[in-house]
């Protein structure tokens, strides 16, 4: 590299955010992710060994997904390339693959492909990469905040291994942020930067193990402070929470947004008040569409609740009603009160195991006509055939209730619906019982 080009590539890192500056260089300084790089574990092992196979890293961002594929870079001795999964075409995928098949075939070397984001990577790309990657021709590394197995196609996850990385704690983030202060080349180290304790605390805790947003936050708080008489720029609390303004809340559509909602469900099926109201404020928080969370409540109240409290239903539909014309921010209230309701309420599931019961059997027995008295007779010539001979109606006898069979005769005793003890269930199941015990007569009497 010439002077002109290292002045360049000198000035390009100077001017890079500092969270790039700070990229770790080797194994040995990433922080955290001890489960995955550790010493003597399988996956550090095989990066000393540079016999890294197909993977794709999985995890939050900022946790150190695509620092940990770029040190693989470093210690390889395999060709590295990255492939854009936005930018890259069909054509650049196979025409990336031919050359690593030229590379192999002529010189032996191995190559490993680095595509970050690589849910983005479409069905069209993810097949052009797929032979090659079962040949041995290249090595993938994908990088993803989306969970692999909702994002990435089958056969392709079925050639790579699955890491997953983990949020790094408040002590690794910490950790981060100390060494940048420190750091004189690539960190702010010449620039003579103090942060105070409890503004360090609060950049840390709503930074929520996200690197990124700590070091480029600690920047700009260093960069617009002001510097005192002693020549030192000191960071503040009042700093950080102006620079951050609101905690960062990661949100995963496919990942993050299906383990957040399955919390607010169970916690709710689980009569949990205290963690209802928190994960429904983790959806609400991390943006999550309010109709969406309506819908969930209104399922959860017939699911859940069903009939040991029918209200509860009422109450959930209510209140989709009012978060459609009210909105954020009061919707939240609207919401928290319905979700409140169906943790409070008494449980039974006998609704959905009826209904699936039901469901089971449509599809195993055979489908026989329904009874002649229970067919439509609603037009002309429905008599001549049977339909709706010998129906009784229930309202012409004492209880409005009168015994008939109306299952079809395959199914005539069977129970698809069995009460539970909760709540209003048994009131409602033992006004039928005495209906029935009446064992009313065939001919109608006056009500």
């Amino acid at each position: 590299m010439d002077l002109f080009h290292a002045a360049a590539e000198e000035e390009r890192r100077r001017a890079a955010p500092l969270a790039a500056r700070m990229r770790p260089e080797t194994l040995d300084e990433i922080v955290g992710q001890d489960h995955l790089i550790g010493p003597g574990t399988p996956l550090r092992r095989a990066i000393e060994a540079d016999r890294v196979p197909s993977c794709i890293f999985y995890g939050p961002p900022g946790c150190g997904k695509t620092t940990l594929a770029r040190v693989i870079a470093k210690v390889t001795k395999a060709h590295f390339v990255t492939i854009n999964a936005v930018t890259s075409g069909v054509a650049d995928i196979r025409q990336a693959v031919q050359e690593a098949k030229e590379r192999l075939g002529m010189y032996g070397a191995r190559t490993i492909a680095f595509i970050d984001e690589i849910h983005r990577f479409n069905r069209s790309q993810q097949d052009a990469l797929l032979p090659a990657v079962e040949d041995g021709i290249v090595t993938l590394i994908g990088a993803t905040t989306e969970n692999p197995f909702f994002s990435v196609n089958r056969p392709l996850l079925s050639r790579c291994r699955i890491f997953q990385l983990q949020p790094l704690d408040e002590d690794a983030v910490r950790e981060v942020v100390r060494r940048a202060l420190a750091d004189e080349v690539r960190g702010l180290g010449r620039m003579g930067v103090d942060i105070e304790g409890d503004a360090l605390d609060y950049l840390v805790h709503t930074s929520n193990g996200d690197v990124r947003i700590a070091l480029n936050t600690l920047e700009f708080c260093a960069v617009t402070a002001e510097t005192s008489a002693d020549g030192v720029r000191r960071i503040r609390l009042q700093d950080v929470q102006g620079a951050l303004q609101r905690r960062h809340v990661p949100f995963a559509k496919d990942d993050e947004h299906y383990d957040v909602t399955s919390c607010f469900i169970k916690s709710m099926r689980g009569s949990d008040p205290q963690a209802t109201l928190y994960w429904l404020a983790r959806l609400i928080y991390a943006g999550e569409d309010v109709a969406y969370i309506a819908r969930r409540i209104m399922i959860h109240a017939a699911e859940d609740v069903g009939l040991a409290d029918p209200q509860a239903l009422v109450v959930a539909s209510s209140a989709a009603l009012a978060v459609e014309r009210v909105g954020l921010p009061e919707a939240r209230i609207i919401l928290a009160q319905a979700a409140l309701y169906i943790a409070l309420a008494p449980k039974s599931n006998s609704v959905i195991a009826g209904i699936d019961s039901a469901m089971k059997a449509v599809e195993e027995h055979p489908l026989e006509p329904p009874p002649p008295a229970m067919r439509d007779a609603h037009y002309e010539g429905a008599e001549r055939l049977g339909a709706g001979v010998g129906y009784l109606y229930p309202h012409d006898y004492p209880g409005h209730w009168v015994e008939q069979q109306y299952l079809p005769d395959n199914l005539k005793d069977a129970v698809f619906y069995s009460p539970s003890s909760q709540g209003q269930e048994p009131s409602l199941w033992n006004k039928l019982e005495e209906r029935r015990a009446r064992r009313n007569p065939p001919s109608p009497d006056a009500v």
